[in-house]
Parts: structure tokens; sequence; C-alpha cells
């Protein structure tokens, strides 16, 4: 069994799990791995406490732990969890929570 470090992160980051897009296209086809985009939609599995703005004023939190988000292509920072790959994001990174 892997063991995988827990993280908590700081400030308003949100740590995310990148869920796998779709390996075929709507009539079938198969994607081979070369064509395959990089993944926006993962899961929230820890959100920081949230930032504060110049005058010092708590700016809330916007996620929550749970929710699957849509988050920017090129956003955040790759960290290993295990063999997988999850990404830092700050919170303006997230574009919408996915119902």
């Amino acid at each position: 069994m892997v063991k995988i470090a827990k993280y908590q992160p700081l400030f308003d980051n949100v740590l995310v799990k990148p869920l796998e897009p779709d390996q075929t296209t709507a009539s079938g086809i198969v994607l081979p791995d070369t064509v395959k985009e990089k993944p926006q939609v993962g899961q929230v599995m820890a959100i920081g406490p949230g930032a504060t703005d110049d005058s010092g004023k708590k700016i809330a939190m916007q996620v929550k732990v749970g929710q699957k988000v849509l988050y920017k292509k090129w956003g955040g920072n790759e960290v290993k969890m295990g063999a997988e790959e999850w990404m830092i994001l700050e919170q303006k990174d997230i574009l919408a929570i996915v119902e």
C-alpha cells in the first residue's frame, strides 16, 4: 500500500484531484494519449482557511471539500500524491462548481 502524505492548503489554496476525461468521443472513437487534453474538472480534496484582503478582512472560501469544480487549464501547481498527480490551485483559478 502506498502511503499518501496529507496536505493542508494555506490561505485561499485548494487541493484538487483531477478527474480523467472520457476516453472515447460521442461517436465511440477511442482517443489515443497523444490527443487527450489536460483535465479541467476535478474534485476538491482539501481547502485552506481563506485569504485576507488589504484591509485585513477575511475572504471566505467559495468551494467545499467533495465538490466537483472546473478550473483554468494552465492554472495551479501539480503535486504528487502517491502515484497520482493532483493540483493545488488558488481559489481565483476555479471557474465554476460542476453539479
